[in-house]
């Protein structure tokens, strides 16, 4: 290991928490810590269980496009799509 990963390595990460007022028990701050934990779960598996949805043809640019007109009969009729 270089000198420069060993100072990151031993640099304190960011906290997850910050209690900004108040004097919470070690109870409480475990029940938080919990809570947040389990809905930043829920939250990754629900991302993961995701699938992307279909894209509709409606808006789609290739139906901008009209095809050829052909002769024959009853080819106007058929000309309205």
């Amino acid at each position: 290991m270089s000198e420069h990963e060993t100072t990151e390595a031993a640099a304190p990460a960011t906290p997850l928490l910050r209690v900004v007022k108040g004097d919470p028990t070690a109870e409480e701050l475990a029940a938080l810590v919990a809570v947040v934990a389990a809905r930043n779960a829920a939250v990754a598996a629900a991302a993961a269980a995701e699938k992307p949805k279909p894209r509709s043809q409606w808006g789609h640019p290739v139906r901008q496009h009209r095809g050829p007109h052909r002769v024959g009969p009853g080819q106007w009729r058929a000309s309205s799509w």
